[in-house]
């Protein structure tokens, strides 16, 4: 799984250089582009820096492979992407798609489980106070990197053109279906019941490449190994820095706050 996503995403890297076009979407929202390379300066840096901290308290799992929720996330994952292009990409296909196959076929699996008592439970401990908040670290440099430097994401001018409630609405319903719900599902339920199958780094990737993978609907341009490619390139390189972080420290606020970040930065930063 891990050579096959490297090589998935060195190819789609070495394909765009060789057709000379290294530009990819940055975004949704906007046709804009970047060169691929603005969206790993800041990953490849964090990565960095989340070797370099310590490790937290030692977190390990019960000796059973959790084999059935682990395939129902990847089905569900899997189903989420084709389905949402099928339907276009847009709202509310989006939202109610993300919400039933991210949310409710998860929640429905793990109640039926934990009422049978065969639900699968990660054991580990709580990290000390200093080594909670050293994930700051990576996440600072990766937000200052992405946001604040040569390599800066392009800003956007819908806080602009938008009265403040609505805003704040947008804001918040956006963190809570995209950037909360889906590291809960590709990070804490996915990637973990797949690292206890497959070891770490398969699962990150897999994971990576499956949070990828969807993005191709909402910012598709028609070809189809063209919109795959540039995922790859770009949320898949994302999902690794994510995922390293979910899987060193097994805690939610850095990979939420990173995630967060990348939806609503771009849209507050022309308010400062």
């Amino acid at each position: 799984m891990l050579v096959v996503g490297l090589l998935l995403i060195a190819g789609s890297a070495l394909w765009f250089v060789l057709t000379g076009n290294t530009d990819v979407r940055y975004s949704a929202d906007t046709d804009g582009t970047v060169p691929m390379w603005f969206r790993w300066i800041p990953v490849l840096t964090g990565l960095a820096l989340v070797r370099l901290m310590p490790f937290p308290a030692a977190i390990t799992s019960t000796e059973r492979q959790p084999r059935l929720e682990a395939g129902v996330l990847l089905a569900s994952a899997v189903l989420f992407a084709v389905t949402l292009r099928l339907a276009g990409g847009g709202e509310p296909a989006h939202t109610l798609l993300k919400v039933l196959l991210l949310l409710g076929v998860p929640v429905a699996m793990f109640w039926s489980l934990r009422r049978r008592g065969t639900a699968w439970c990660p054991a580990g401990g709580q990290p000390d106070v200093w080594r909670r908040w050293a994930p700051a670290i990576p996440v600072a440099a990766w937000v200052l990197l992405s946001y604040a430097s040569p390599w800066a994401m392009p800003s956007s001018d819908f806080a602009t053109t938008v009265d403040l409630a609505t805003l704040v609405l947008v804001l918040v319903v956006g963190f809570l279906v995209n950037s909360l719900l889906e590291e809960v599902f590709y990070r804490r339920w996915l990637q973990s019941r797949w690292e206890a199958i497959l070891g770490r780094w398969p699962a990150i990737m897999l994971a990576s490449l499956l949070w990828a993978a969807w993005h191709v609907a909402i910012q598709s341009s028609g070809d189809l190994p063209v919109d795959l490619a540039s995922t790859f390139v770009n949320q898949g390189v994302l999902g690794l820095f994510l995922g390293y972080l979910w899987s060193k420290y097994r805690m939610m606020w850095p990979i939420v706050a990173v995630h967060g970040a990348v939806n609503a930065v771009p849209i507050l930063l022309p308010l400062l």
